[in-house]
């Protein structure tokens, strides 16, 4: 009998890992990734899941294995010196947040250019020369904060004629964070302000000459909270995703489920699979949204990212590659102002954690 408990308890804790991790396989934009074939609607989804005492014992599993983790961090991330050393080393990568930020942008814009869809590979509108144009400006890093602006007008345009433009909505995230962190270096914005400041060089001669990122900084653009806007905007899109690619169009999601064959991967009903991938994308947004273990998330929603690519061979990569190096950026800013990371969290490391220092769990590092 005792065997018996402690196998069904390997079964349990196998499927409630296997569909946390691995739920990123379900994840993405699933009109393109499988045809349906199968029927369901939200409202049969959740009956499903929530008449069937497997799938309620299984999500109330993970739920609790999830909040003993994070207990468990607020008690005892004191006594582990790696989070410390991880958490400053990330913070010391600032300097890059620009070059990150123009080659999470830059690079999908001239692939979807070339590949013939604008923005997300669910809108298949070429517009070459203006995608590859604003990515090859950015990557370069010339006109960075204007250029991308022109890129967030751009895309918001095309989101007013079509909806389904909501999919890569990280763009407006990515857009903003250039617009405020400005071109960094290496760019050419850097090479020409160098140039113009040296006395003696020929660009020195165009000091005085007002330049857009100049009428940029005074308009207080780049003192806006970059960390405050990515993460808000990141999580919309999780947010976004899980409730409208899953839970609200679920018999792509079933046919994406059957296509790869995922229950064979961890043997639970299409129908959780579905709800749990859905489950896992929401609240790695609200987590971004309240500002909660913001790195935590990134690097879960990393996770789900990475599996995404390794577990659904026939999705287009380069539609992930700005959500990958935003969840980086998030990374190193951290969860910045406005945040439970700041506010409620260190109060209660520090009611858990007697030995922990007033120092708080997440501070902000951008703003």
């Amino acid at each position: 009998m005792e065997t018996k408990r402690v196998r069904r308890g390997c079964k349990l804790c196998f499927a409630i890992v296997g569909l946390t991790v691995f739920a990123g396989r379900a994840r993405g934009h699933v009109d393109y990734v499988a045809d349906s074939s199968q029927s369901g609607d939200t409202g049969e989804l959740f009956r499903t899941v929530f008449t069937d005492p497997t799938s309620v014992g299984l999500l109330c599993a993970g739920g609790l294995g999830v909040l003993g983790l994070l207990i468990g961090y607020l008690r005892f991330a004191s006594v582990v010196p790696d989070i410390d050393v991880a958490r400053r080393t990330l913070r010391a990568y600032k300097p890059y947040l620009p070059w990150m930020l123009r080659l999470s942008v830059g690079l999908p814009l001239v692939g979807a250019g070339f590949a013939g869809y604008l923005f997300s590979p669910s809108v298949t509108v070429d517009i070459r020369l203006l995608q590859v144009g604003i990515g090859f400006l950015l990557l370069f890093g010339l006109a960075t904060r204007l250029v991308a602006l022109i890129g967030l007008g751009a895309y918001l345009i095309a989101l007013a004629t079509d909806t389904t433009l909501l999919l890569a909505s990280e763009y407006i995230a990515g857009f903003l964070g250039i617009a405020i962190v400005g071109p960094g270096q290496p760019s050419a914005d850097m090479l020409f302000h160098r140039l113009m400041i040296t006395d003696g060089t020929l660009a020195s001669r165009l000091r005085d000459v007002t330049t857009p990122n100049d009428l940029l900084a005074r308009a207080g653009v780049n003192t806006l909270p970059v960390a405050l806007i990515l993460r808000l905007f990141v999580g919309i899109n999780f947010v976004y995703l899980g409730v409208s690619q899953k839970w609200f169009n679920v018999s792509e999601s079933l046919a994406v489920v059957a296509k790869y064959d995922l229950t064979s991967v961890v043997p639970v009903s299409p129908e959780l699979w579905v709800f749990g991938a859905g489950l896992v994308e929401i609240t790695i947004g609200l987590a971004f949204l309240t500002g909660t273990f913001t790195r935590g998330a990134a690097g879960a929603g990393f996770l789900l990212l990475t599996t995404t690519l390794f577990g659904l061979p026939d999705d287009p990569v380069l539609a992930h590659i700005t959500l990958f190096g935003l969840l980086s950026a998030l990374l190193v800013t951290g969860s910045g102002r406005y945040s439970l990371d700041t506010t409620v969290l260190p109060a209660l490391h520090r009611r858990l954690d007697p030995n922990r220092s007033s120092k708080p769990v997440n501070q902000p590092s951008d703003d």
